[in-house]
């Protein structure tokens, strides 16, 4: 591997302007928690994004992907090497009958907003997921018994062996599971085929299940929202709740008393009080129900013993 100041030249001439050296990471996730990354690269067009990846896998440099910054806890420590992470500059949309195609930094909120008020319906469950669709499509994001397999069509990427368009049906999707968990790739944008509906009944769909979350979860403090995996027949938040979770927390990380698959940052929350907080929690679950947690939420660098 190359030092960081010769990577972070390379991609210099590739995305100038848009390189950073040891830049903080809290301000960039949605728990507001994380270290520094060695090089943060804020690519500022899908092209910036596609030459960034590409010379970084040619290079065999590592880094990682981030998007608007949910479902990930970032260590104190921070990630070494480069992230890349989309957002600005990567948020065109397309409409073209019930095909909509989108650049992976856009927001899913807002993707779901436009496509109903379109009279296009599909995507109203994710109106309350905070996060870019590339992340969505990336974790199989889901809410309210529906999920983004429904949905995707088709997904461009760009990978060691250059650039990619896969099908939906090629995507491996389960339960918060897809094949870009496990294989490197970079998304650069996704089809979704929706279905014709009427706006005013799309929207009342999104505007309900948007009351509903504002009821039941946590919309205060900040989080990165579901901390575990919902076990097969039952929901994570419920046992946690039974076993007395709620009444959990460390330092300032504390399991949210609305929903308690939420751990909050009440101000200074470091990663290690979360690692502390999810272990305390999982075990009392295991000891209550015999029921062994799986995070949902993604650790995102350096968590190595010291």
């Amino acid at each position: 591997m190359a030092s960081t100041q010769t990577v972070a030249a390379a991609l210099e001439r590739l995305c100038p302007g848009a390189v950073h050296r040891d830049a903080p990471l809290a301000r960039h996730v949605s728990f507001r928690i994380g270290g520094p990354a060695d090089v943060l690269v804020l690519p500022r067009t899908l092209d910036e994004l596609r030459r960034a990846a590409a010379w970084l896998y040619r290079a065999g440099e590592p880094f990682v992907v981030l998007g608007r910054g949910s479902n990930v806890l970032v260590a104190d420590r921070g990630v070494r090497g480069v992230v890349l992470k989309t957002g600005r500059g990567q948020d065109r949309l397309r409409f073209d009958g019930p095909t909509v195609s989108a650049e992976c930094g856009v927001s899913v909120p807002y993707l779901a907003r436009q496509a109903a008020l379109r009279g296009l319906a599909g995507l109203e469950f994710a109106g309350g997921v905070p996060g870019s669709i590339g992340g969505a499509v990336v974790m199989n994001a889901g809410a309210h018994g529906h999920c983004m397999a429904e949905i995707v069509r088709g997904v461009r990427v760009v990978t060691p062996d250059g650039e990619r368009a896969w099908r939906g049906g090629e995507m491996a999707y389960a339960y918060r599971e897809s094949r870009l968990q496990h294989e490197p790739a970079v998304v650069l944008d996704v089809d979704l085929e929706l279905r014709a509906d009427r706006p005013d009944a799309a929207t009342a769909r999104l505007d309900e299940w948007l009351r509903h979350r504002s009821d039941t979860q946590p919309l205060g403090p900040p989080s990165s929202g579901c901390i575990f995996r919902n076990p097969p027949g039952d929901h994570a938040g419920r046992l946690i709740d039974a076993a007395g979770g709620k009444r959990l927390r460390v330092g300032d990380a504390q399991v949210s008393e609305r929903h308690a698959n939420y751990i909050l940052n009440m101000g200074r929350a470091t990663a290690s009080d979360v690692l502390d907080l999810i272990a305390r929690v999982r075990d009392r679950v295991r000891e209550a129900f015999g029921t062994a947690l799986e995070l949902e939420v993604k650790p995102l660098g350096d968590f190595s013993p010291r």
